[in-house]
């Protein structure tokens, strides 16, 4: 759960002339934000924590505004329905109707201003310009030139000039013909020097473009105060680069940003940084309330142990009707041994889609986990076995193409599930093999996190025809190659070439990262058959397992998981320890 404040503290003087001397004062100014909400009007249907819908954020707005009306509230983009990340799309009339919706509780609420992204082309440009027109929400864009986008919006809060700019991925120029688009380095330099003409305190970027591209521009153009991304390459909710403070808005408005900022001759001093989350437990604001429809489609219509079905969805006219569910037991072979074996997450995804589900777990290696893994010819765990009550959902023709029907069951099929125990593989003691591409951007942290571990190296490499393919293409099957020719004729420079490979990726001097070694003798050998079989052996495993992405971590030759990013030492300890 997300929250930031921005406390802007004002350099006051107050001279005092018996004593002469000059008091600074300070004063707070809240920064409310959002971003990729995708127009998700209604919390969530998560089972555990049903979080996020629009009329909770006004709420906080509101209130939030009663203890401080010197707010400053922006949206750093992706506010429109549609597109590949809109988990809700049904069809292009409901979709813009939603948007429509969104934009108009937007309005409602008091949004400073809105950055203009390439989703907000979902419904192409007349659409885009029209909803500018019909609303007083000021939309921005330093980059791009359409009739009622600005490049920045001023406000002035307690005397202090707080500049807001937006920037716009140009991954709009594919979903906007005619519209004309500037560099966003330039053009952001050009916006900077306007502001810095009238006096700016503080400047706010709101950014969709890539976290990155993002850093690098700001690093490129100069004082940025705060930026605030519509997405972000991290899960924490911000942290600070150099003198910019770097605020992730949260995903489908299930939280809501708060920042309080302290400001001393206009520059950030100090910050207050928390999460606020858009729980049941936050009321419906009743004045955005009353302009939702009661649904757009069953998905909104949840209730335990039923089954809902939007009617008239996405008028005010709209409603759920509700009916009691189909029963559908469901049986999860897993395991205690396995550390890495979560299946509650899988259980939790299923239950959204099935609402009788009945859940009933069987231990492996107790005699009916083992007799059903027989039965079943299962590989691995953990393992989902629905009965054929699961035909009678009005969603089975949907997921039917996720499941195996074997013997009056239905079995999730691995690849939809995923595995982590493979049943029939030895365990070997110890064992600790690590998946990973030299080029990933994680990869030289990832390495100082597992060298104490000492594990086994395999790279991400896939045969093909007479050579190999990789992520990076060429370049990287040459790293490979020279990598498993060292690990081979100097194992033990094999760390320390890696280590310094991932740190200088693309740089073509890999001789550089040979220390005492013979770049020769590494040439030959990765430029021949001699090379191409080292690598077919190092990613034999691969193969073995269905392993294509990483990183993925394979423990005692039985266990396999994946990290969305670098584990800490204390975490692996703790994982390999049990």
């Amino acid at each position: 759960m997300c929250t930031k404040k921005i406390c802007v503290i004002l350099a006051c003087c107050s001279l005092f002339v018996s004593s002469g001397l000059c008091v600074v004062r300070a004063q707070e100014i809240t920064v409310l934000f959002s971003g990729q909400t995708h127009a998700m009007l209604y919390h969530c249907n998560c089972p555990k924590k049903p979080d996020g819908g629009i009329a909770r954020r006004a709420t906080i707005v509101k209130e939030t505004r009663k203890d401080n009306p010197a707010i400053l509230l922006v949206d750093a983009g992706r506010f429109f329905s549609g597109g590949l990340l809109d988990e809700f799309n049904q069809n292009t009339q409901l979709d813009m109707q939603r948007t429509k919706i969104n934009l108009a509780a937007m309005e409602t609420m008091g949004y400073d201003a809105v950055a203009v992204s390439d989703e907000e082309f979902n419904f192409g440009q007349e659409f885009l310009v029209s909803a500018i027109a019909a609303t007083k929400v000021p939309f921005l864009s330093c980059n791009s030139i359409l009739p009622g986008v600005k490049p920045y919006f001023i406000k002035d809060i307690s005397g202090l000039k707080i500049g807001v700019v937006g920037v716009t991925s140009l991954a709009a120029v594919k979903k906007a013909a005619g519209v004309q688009f500037i560099e966003p380095k330039r053009a952001l330099a050009q916006t900077l020097e306007d502001l810095k003409k009238q006096g700016i305190d503080i400047v706010v970027l709101l950014s969709n473009l890539s976290e990155e591209e993002s850093l690098r521009l700001i690093e490129e153009v100069g004082r940025i105060d705060v930026l605030i991304l519509a997405g972000g390459a991290r899960q924490e909710t911000f942290e600070q680069v150099g003198s910019t403070w770097l605020l992730r808005a949260p995903w489908q408005g299930r939280e809501m940003g708060k920042a309080i900022f302290t400001v001393k001759d206009s520059k950030i001093d100090n910050a207050k940084i928390e999460s606020i989350r858009l729980s049941d437990e936050i009321a419906n604001n009743e004045e955005i309330s009353a302009i939702l429809p009661r649904c757009f489609s069953d998905i909104n219509c949840k209730q335990e142990g039923m089954v809902g079905e939007c009617k008239d969805g996405g008028s005010l006219q709209s409603q759920c009707i509700f009916t009691e569910a189909t029963k559908i037991p469901l049986t999860v072979i897993t395991s205690k041994a396995c550390v890495t074996c979560h299946p509650e997450k899988v259980v939790d995804s299923l239950e959204k889609v099935f609402a009788g589900l009945e859940v009933s777990y069987v231990y492996y290696p107790g005699a009916e986990a083992k007799e059903l893994i027989r039965k079943y010819q299962l590989k691995g765990l953990p393992a989902y076995l629905f009965s054929k009550e699961i035909e009678q959902d009005k969603d089975f023709g949907t997921f039917n193409k996720n499941l195996i029907a074997k013997e009056g069951f239905y079995i999730i099929k691995p690849e939809a599930s995923g595995i982590n125990y493979f049943i029939e593989r030895e365990r070997v003691k110890g064992g600790f093999d690590l998946f990973i591409s030299l080029y990933g951007p994680q990869t030289p942290a990832l390495l100082a996190a597992v060298k104490e571990f000492d594990p086994q190296i395999h790279f991400l490499a896939v045969p093909q025809d007479q050579g190999f393919d990789a992520p990076k293409g060429t370049p990287e099957i040459e790293d490979d190659l020279r990598a498993v020719c060292v690990q081979k004729y100097y194992p033990g420079q094999f760390w320390h070439y890696l280590e310094c490979r991932a740190g200088n990726a693309e740089s073509s001097w890999w001789d550089g990262c040979l220390t005492g070694c013979d770049s020769e003798k590494i040439k030959t050998c990765a430029k021949t058959e001699e090379g191409k079989t080292l690598l077919r052996e190092n990613i034999s495993l691969n193969k073995e397992l269905g392993i294509m992405f990483g990183p993925t971590y394979l423990l005692e030759n039985q266990e396999v998981f994946s990290s969305a990013g670098v584990p800490t030492k204390e975490e692996l300890k703790q994982i390999i320890k049990r």
